[in-house]
């Protein structure tokens, strides 16, 4: 842009200031990057330091002007014994004309050029950026008229140096603060468009530069990124899925396995394990191969109470017989050798009976042909087909083991005997508060399954399937890929409950339509709804689909509320449990419905005391409703029938 234009944009310009801040590096201290919230001059006044402005290094030595725009990232690292010092003025400016804004569209923004002189009459800067400075701390309204009195010879003093020294401007480089942008945010939510908020550019430009550098678009550059640095954490450190899910900047670990999965092809726990293994035998043929010439089919014994035996087909690993695997296999054949050891004893006691022993009276042989007759049922077999084929289970399962899928199963009247851990404030935590808890649902202990000699399992991951498929008859059961109605039937396939799991959801579609007609009846069906959590750093997340959670299959596909416009617009082209928006405290109110449920856990920020949050207006209306984490993180039909009775009861109670 040339300097004439800059100056008419100036001169046409509305400004705020933003903050003044004034600060002092002493020696060996140096500031680690800052990103500029706005754009802004940063003017050294003493000492001798090394200042990189978005990647372009400075050697600022006494007075020093460096002109940056918003999203640039700004380092001061002073020189050996030298102190710096310096002030830090951030503004944002405002073009209300048509033509001035063409005019930026056609060139680029003087706001966000980046610049640095050395001032020929550093003195006048100096005087008026103390003055600035002492008014800022004032904080009164005619001090903020006394700082733009100052802010604007002090500009012309800037861009009538830069005419007069003849320095060139440098455009600023979009592609190049994004991506430096996610490397340093990776861990945080990152949307498009706030991510073009950050950089104030436009969605449409930061996708466009990503395809024409990169190839490819912003969000998979960041995806890429993130599985990146979860196949590091994997490989170097021994964090759970949920541990490297929310330290890379996803929910929960269910969501992370299924974007690493679709990015890399494989489950997070089997590359684990397969690093893992390529790692310690690097001289075994599997380690190169992987895996048979030709497909196999792979015949597996189970030992459980009625030993079943079901054929898994596909090909057939080499390196199947890891540690872990060996271990499950000593585990299981000295339970078998138990067995044969109790089974012989048993034996040797009836052969060695007397021969004059009474006989076995009528009525007792009946008893003992019902007996024999239920172990003949109870030991029935059944077959189903499942996405890893077709399983033989249990007719009448007794031992079941259940991870994730706890309230789906209990509906249906089956009580396992091992379970996932629970979250307290559950549905079902009083209900199963004397079943053993077996660790994560992502990632159980396989020799805790083990020994509780389970005839069946249900998983919900295909990582917990590869660990425990050789304990038991297990079915896995794809829950992304399911709407909830699929899964308990699938569910009730698998236990022989297939009559119970239509009545379920029989039963609570009847209760939908019962509480929407009390919703509608209190006039408040169709107000709309938000769903949010955290709070902390003055963001909170909003919930933006129907399957993430947080109460949002009640609210928003089986009552069928609706969230604010901005909210609604990204549920209806949802496509799963995407992941939630960070939304800054700025904007929320555009995010927050007639009413607002909350995520509450222990530890959750207080913003009682917050203007931003207390000024929107469900707080303000006592229409904020908070949702316990525990009852409202599950999505099962058991859970799903709770938080139907709590939203509802709640929101009547907003009209008693």
């Amino acid at each position: 842009m040339k300097l004439q234009d800059h100056i008419l944009l100036w001169n046409h310009a509305s400004i705020q200031i933003l903050d003044i801040r004034h600060t002092s590096l002493t020696t060996g201290e140096y500031s680690p990057s800052y990103r500029l919230p706005a754009s802004g001059f940063l003017f050294t006044t003493r000492g001798r330091a090394r200042v990189m402005l978005d990647g372009i290094p400075y050697d600022s030595s006494g007075f020093h002007v460096l002109h940056g725009g918003k999203g640039m990232s700004l380092e001061l690292r002073p020189e050996q014994d030298e102190a710096l010092e310096f002030y830090l003025i951030l503004y944002k400016a405002f073009l209300s004309l048509p033509k001035h804004k063409d005019l930026i569209k056609r060139h680029d923004n003087p706001f966000h050029i980046q610049y640095g002189l050395v001032p020929v009459n550093p003195a006048f800067l100096f005087k008026q950026t103390e003055m600035m400075y002492t008014a800022w701390r004032s904080k009164g309204e005619l001090q903020q008229l006394q700082i733009k009195s100052l802010f604007y010879p002090w500009i012309y003093e800037v861009l009538r140096q830069l005419d007069a020294q003849g320095i060139k401007q440098v455009k600023p480089n979009l592609i190049n603060q994004a991506v430096r942008y996610m490397h340093d945010y990776y861990n945080e939510p990152i949307t498009l468009e706030q991510l073009s908020e950050a950089l104030d550019s436009s969605p449409r430009t930061i996708t466009r530069l990503f395809k024409r550098h990169l190839n490819t678009s912003p969000t998979q550059y960041l995806i890429g990124l993130r599985m990146e640095k979860a196949k590091a954490l994997l490989l170097h450190t021994e964090a759970t899925l949920q541990e490297i899910a929310v330290s890379i900047g996803y929910p929960d670990a269910y969501y992370f396995g299924r974007m690493f999965k679709k990015h890399s092809g494989t489950s997070p726990v089997r590359y684990k394990n397969e690093a893992r293994i390529l790692s310690e035998w690097p001289e075994m043929p599997s380690s190169i191969a992987g895996f048979d010439i030709v497909p196999a089919e792979l015949l597996r014994y189970i030992d459980c109470d009625n030993h079943y035996q079901y054929t898994y087909k596909g090909e057939s690993f080499m390196y199947r017989s890891t540690k872990p695997s060996l271990l499950l296999t000593l585990m299981l054949c000295f339970t078998i050798m138990l067995s044969a050891c109790s089974t012989g004893a048993a034996n040797m006691n009836t052969a060695g009976s007397s021969p004059s022993a009474p006989a076995v009276s009528p009525s007792a042989a009946v008893n003992a042909a019902a007996v024999t007759d239920n172990a003949t049922a109870d030991a029935e077999i059944r077959t189903i087909s499942t996405v890893k084929g077709e399983i033989e289970v249990p007719a009448n399962p007794q031992r079941v083991v259940v991870l994730y899928l706890l309230g789906d199963v209990l509906a249906l009247g089956i009580k396992p005997i091992g379970v996932s851990d629970v979250y307290e404030g559950a549905a079902f935590e009083e209900e199963l508060k004397d079943v053993q808890k077996l660790g994560a649902w992502f990632e159980a202990s396989p020799e805790a399954v083990l020994a509780l000699n389970p005839d069946l399992i249900i998983v919900a991951s295909e990582e917990t399937y590869e660990t425990l498929h050789q304990i038991a008859p297990t079915v896995l059961v794809p829950y992304g890929e399911m709407s909830a109605e699929e899964r308990v039937s699938f569910i009730g396939q698998i236990v022989g409950k297939e009559q119970e799991a239509d009545k379920l959801f029989a039963d609570f579609h009847a209760k939908v339509e019962e509480s929407k007609q009390k919703l509608q009846n209190a006039g408040i069906y169709n107000k709309t709804v938000s769903i949010m959590e955290g709070g902390k750093d003055r963001s909170m997340v909003v919930v933006n689909s129907k399957q993430f959670g947080r109460g949002s299959q009640v609210i928003y596909e089986y009552l069928g509320m609706k969230a604010p416009e901005i909210v609604q617009q990204k549920i209806e082209v949802s496509t799963g449990a995407d992941a939630p928006e960070s939304v800054s405290f700025e904007v929320l109110a555009d995010y927050s419905g007639d009413y607002i449920f909350r995520s509450s856990y222990t530890g959750m920020a207080d913003l009682s005391a917050d203007p931003l949050w207390t000024g929107i207006p469900a707080v303000q209306e006592g229409h904020l409703i908070n949702l316990d984490f525990g009852l409202s993180y599950y999505s099962d039909i058991y859970s799903m029938d709770a938080q139907l009775d709590y939203i509802v009861d709640s929101l009547l109670a907003t009209v008693k």
